[in-house]
């Protein structure tokens, strides 16, 4: 039994909290108020057209220390709606006039994205014909087709009585040409099918075979221009690639590979690419997420001078885009009006009112995430479906290594990761990385090697592992 994805019909704001909840522990204003946003996006598509392109989605502004789940959020939520979704770093972009990425940027990315997701959903659509389509090439790789022979020209200048003459010869030809012809086709085809019963049995895989293929050629938009061409969104590549013809050159393959790389030919030329452009396109404008994280790093803090200089004018630069604009891209003009952006920070230093008030404007839901205690932490070594001690104990079962987690051990784990981040810098839960990573590192360089396949992690092998890096504040600095 197959494992169908939720709709964003059937998905209710209680059920995405559920969702989210099997990856991200702890969080719950947040979870509720993408929850509320994402199920927006279907209350509006019902209603009717003259009011639903008035209704704008309520971008959030999430503010909490790094690593407490504000960027997880956003992708499980992505996910789970299967949006084209995008994370930036403000902090990439610059004022318009000084070198940089331009913020513009941002929705051409997010477009790449979109293309991307489509592209791949046809191309899984079309698999099954592609299988049929590569099968017949490779049969006829091994098996060439027999072709009838060409007829005789007539010459224009023969004379009426020499045509009447050859007619009742040629008759005669033609049957017996045809006879040879049906008896070869015959044969070719009994061939076939035991080519065919030996193909699917994966008796030929290593038999090699000649394919042709269409060269690819390097430097592809970049040698038409300076860096940053492919920026303004001009396909240069796709302009120019109709006026030359397609360079195929041919190679020596086994089967096995010949069959892949005739498989990604042949379902490429099942798909309709304008149509691919067009759904990708009317998906990043109704249904992208834009995450911009490091909001706090450009809000403006009345410098003049400096790498501050421009951080204003960032936000001035980003404002259009959130408020709703047209964007060009490669693929063609992009509305921003609807896409749903969640912005981050930590808000350290500078304040969300810093910001310009226009854009504090289009960020009309805020929600402060929690600093996560030791308990949290706990619940994030093992509860999630991606917890971090299930990834470790898979790795090294890959080894034949059984690693066992005692409850004392966890709570261990939890404590030392939550002191480290009190004596540094607070990382949150990206500090269980570090530390659960030093603890078992000995036992994943030997795994291989030992033979003692079995091993307790208790709350006494935790502290003679990490006991003393711990106790030693200049030491865990640098090394966790």
């Amino acid at each position: 039994m197959t494992n169908t994805k939720p709709t964003l019909e059937s998905l209710t704001p209680r059920q995405i909290v559920a969702e989210l909840d099997k990856y991200i522990v702890g969080q719950d204003a947040a979870k509720r108020a993408v929850a509320v946003a994402l199920r927006n996006r279907y209350r509006r598509s019902q209603l009717p057209e003259d009011m639903r392109e008035d209704v704008i989605p309520k971008n959030i502004l999430m503010i909490g220390p790094t690593g407490v789940g504000k960027t997880e959020i956003a992708r499980r939520l992505a996910n789970l709606a299967g949006a084209p979704m995008l994370k930036v770093e403000a902090t990439k972009f610059t004022e318009v006039g000084y070198v940089g990425r331009d913020v513009d940027s941002m929705i051409r990315d997010l477009t790449d994205i979109g293309v991307a997701m489509v592209e791949k959903e046809r191309l899984e659509e079309v698999q099954e014909r592609a299988t049929q389509l590569t099968e017949d090439r490779l049969l006829d790789l091994l098996v060439e087709k027999p072709k009838r022979r060409a007829r005789r020209k007539q010459n224009p200048m023969e004379g009426i009585f020499g045509q009447m003459a050859q007619l009742g010869d040629e008759s005669e030809d033609n049957e017996e040409e045809s006879a040879a012809y049906e008896t070869q086709k015959q044969q070719t085809e009994r061939l076939r099918a035991r080519m065919k019963e030996k193909l699917l049995n994966g008796e030929l895989e290593n038999t090699e075979v000649e394919i042709e293929v269409e060269e690819q050629r390097a430097g592809g938009a970049r040698m038409f221009g300076p860096a940053g061409v492919e920026e303004m969104g001009i396909d240069m590549q796709g302009m120019l690639g109709n006026l030359f013809p397609k360079e195929r050159k041919k190679r020596k393959a086994k089967i096995s590979e010949a069959r892949r790389i005739l498989q990604q030919e042949e379902a490429q030329g099942l798909i309709d690419h304008d149509a691919v452009i067009a759904a990708a396109i009317e998906r990043v404008q109704e249904a992208g997420i834009l995450f911009v994280d490091e909001l706090d790093k450009v809000a403006n803090r009345e410098s003049g001078h400096g790498p501050d200089v421009s951080r204003e004018g960032v936000q001035r630069d980003i404002l259009p885009i959130v408020e709703g604009s047209t964007v060009m891209t490669k693929y063609g003009h992009v509305q921003t009006n609807h896409i749903l952006f969640i912005a981050a920070g930590a808000f350290h230093v500078s304040k969300p009112s810093d910001l310009i008030p226009e854009l504090q404007g289009r960020f009309p839901i805020r929600v402060e995430l929690e600093p996560l205690s030791e308990a949290d932490f706990r619940r994030i070594l093992t509860e999630p479906r991606n917890a971090l001690l299930k990834q470790y104990s898979a790795l090294l079962a890959a080894d034949g290594v059984e690693l066992n987690f005692t409850d004392d051990g966890i709570d261990e784990i939890a404590r030392l990761a939550q002191l480290v981040n009190e004596q540094t810098e607070n990382i949150g839960a990206r500090r269980l990385h570090t530390v659960v990573e030093k603890l078992v590192e000995e036992v994943s360089f030997a795994a291989p090697d030992v033979d003692q396949k079995q091993i307790t992690v208790d709350a006494a092998y935790v502290q003679q592992r990490l006991g003393d890096l711990v106790k030693d504040e200049d030491l865990s600095r640098y090394i966790l």
